[in-house]
């Protein structure tokens, strides 16, 4: 607990130091001392005044920010911020932005703060936290920075859905039925180096660390909806303030990523192994999106929403989140969007279960005035 606020008072700086074991401790003491050892998956306590929509909503939300802390943290033990000698994954993702590693530090630290305060919020209205310790079962990445812990999520054959990069782009809307192409077709691939030997090959670790640019921006861009669609069934003005105030900062989370993905097809300056753009491995090719037919969709220095169809397609377009509606951006949808990303690959039946009751409850919930 004390290893989490001191991270969390410590102001960043560029370049900053961060020991690995200090984040470790941070997530960890969300999962055991936060939580408390006997608190229960889908236990709701009384809630101190909240309807149980809320709390079904706020309990989702909780697991949600636990299960992003968890991968957030992978990716900050081998692409955050460190002192010393940079490694090969951290030097590609600076390629992408100068401040790629203290960008990843950050969004780190916003998660588990996000994680910790539904929890404790919770907890203080006599509801139960939501505690996923005993599915963090995965073996993660055995590459020199990474932390020999059970994980929830798995990095390392991930199939990233990057048709939003597409839709925020478009002029059309998912929640009016819109679909969108992928741009670049990503499937079973690492997104953290997986062992040492993943650092080797310059083009081999721009390719992960492109990989990795691509699903920042699909996670973040899936908290975003996730959000805004929940809010829409909250009942307290209190719970409304929360999730329009975290949801913001995912909205934040994904502008910067937007920016870091479009950096990673923008074709020259590269200076890759034996080659320029585009950056191919082992049969993923990142191309010159400026160079492809596609035109305003592939734009690379897009970084804001282009405005689109919004509550009804006779009324002016709107620059906005998308989609927002339950069928596209609510917990359900959250859930099976991570689960065709791969992201749990190797987790248990009662994993499963427990996040889909969790998901269920959340989009059950009904706004009360």
């Amino acid at each position: 607990m004390e290893k989490t606020k001191s991270l969390m008072d410590r102001p960043l700086h560029r370049r900053s130091f961060l020991q690995k074991g200090v984040l470790a401790g941070g997530a960890a003491a969300i999962g055991a001392g936060l939580l408390g050892g006997d608190a229960l998956v889908f236990g709701q306590g009384n809630g101190g005044g909240l309807t149980k929509g809320d709390i079904a909503i706020l309990r989702f939300l909780a697991a949600a920010e636990l299960i992003e802390s968890d991968l957030w943290q992978q990716y900050a033990e081998l692409g955050g911020v460190t002192e010393g000698t940079q490694n090969n994954y951290q030097l590609a993702l600076q390629f992408l932005d100068g401040d790629g590693s203290q960008y990843i530090t950050s969004n780190t630290i916003d998660e588990i703060s996000h994680a910790t305060f539904l929890n404790g919020y919770l907890e203080s209205k006599g509801a139960d936290p939501v505690n996923l310790d005993e599915f963090r079962i995965l073996q993660g990445s055995q590459a020199t920075g990474a932390q020999d812990l059970g994980r929830l999520t798995n990095l390392m054959n991930l199939n990233v859905d990057t048709s939003w990069y597409i839709r925020y782009r478009s002029a059309t809307n998912p929640d009016f039925g819109a679909t969108f192409p992928q741009a670049i077709k990503i499937n079973n691939r690492p997104a953290i180096p997986r062992n040492d030997a993943d650092f080797n090959g310059a083009n081999h670790i721009q390719a992960i660390a492109n990989t990795a640019a691509f699903h920042f921006g699909m996670i973040e861009q899936g908290g975003s909806s996730l959000y805004q669609a929940l809010s829409q069934k909250v009942s307290s003005l209190e719970v409304l303030k929360i999730t329009m105030a975290i949801g913001g900062d995912e909205v934040a989370h994904f502008l910067e990523w937007v920016d870091f993905s479009g950096n990673s097809v923008q074709g020259p300056p590269f200076n890759f192994e034996n080659s320029q753009t585009p950056v191919t491995d082992h049969g993923l090719t990142f191309p010159n999106f400026n160079t492809t037919p596609g035109g305003p969709l592939f734009q690379t220095n897009l970084i804001f929403p282009v405005p689109c169809e919004f509550i009804s397609a006779d009324l002016p377009r709107c620059a906005v989140i998308r989609p927002t509606s339950d069928k596209f951006g609510g917990a359900q949808a959250a859930v099976q969007a991570l689960t065709n990303d791969n992201l749990f690959d190797g987790q248990t039946p009662e994993f499963f279960k427990a996040v889909k009751e969790l998901a269920e409850e959340a989009d059950a919930a009904k706004r009360e005035l």
